[in-house]
């Protein structure tokens, strides 16, 4: 077998810049205003947008790098949230909990200002704001989406277990996440409940 065989282990040089771009990358996805129906607590602001910018508006994208799989492999990327505000909330990422859930993350901030949400299903919760050179250890168990506060991008890197997975679906089926990230004052921020959060579903039994 060849040592350039992406099937075992090689080390690989990534180049990854502030503004989210990840050479080398294997995929990348991207968001638009017009899939993140049922997102934002005001849907009649988020249609506005829509109506305004196209539903075709890039919201946020991911880039990642994966070429290996099994125990002990990873997936590093990047993503990167644009600015806006719908109604009073900040703009955000669709959010996740890990398929295996008790994979963990690194979320670490290359540019931009933003807020990590996080909910646990048995009703713990936190907001974890992020700057350049700043980190947020997400634990296993816990639900997490990527908050833009700021007026510029918000682009943060990743780390996290390959078989890790994601469930999106989570957080639509409780009505959002137990909180709303909104404005609060010049360049502020704070949570507030969010009236729709009707709670979590249990996770699925080891």
């Amino acid at each position: 077998m060849s040592h350039t065989d992406q099937s075992i282990d090689v080390p690989t040089l990534l180049e990854i810049s502030a503004s989210g771009a990840l050479v080398g990358s294997t995929r990348r996805y991207e968001k638009f205003s017009g899939e993140m129906a049922g997102v934002y607590l005001d849907e009649a602001a988020w249609k506005a947008e829509v109506a305004g910018k196209g539903a075709d508006n890039l919201v946020y994208s991911v880039n990642e790098h994966k070429y290996q799989n099994g125990p002990g492999a990873l997936i590093v990327g990047t993503s990167c949230v644009l600015p806006g505000s719908y109604g009073d909330e900040y703009a955000v990422t669709r959010g996740h909990l890990h398929a295996v859930s008790d994979r963990a993350e690194l979320y670490y901030c290359l540019s931009g200002r933003g807020v990590m949400l996080l909910d646990t299903v048995d009703g713990g919760t936190s907001a974890v704001e992020l700057a350049p050179g700043q980190a947020v250890n997400v634990p296993g168990h816990w639900i997490h989406r990527s908050v833009n506060v700021g007026d510029e991008p918000f682009v943060t890197l990743f780390c996290y277990s390959a078989d890790a997975g994601q469930d999106y679906t989570i957080i639509a089926e409780a009505g959002g996440m137990k909180n709303l990230v909104v404005h609060d004052g010049p360049d502020g921020w704070t949570t507030v409940p969010n009236p729709r959060h009707t709670g979590y579903r249990s996770e699925p039994s080891a």
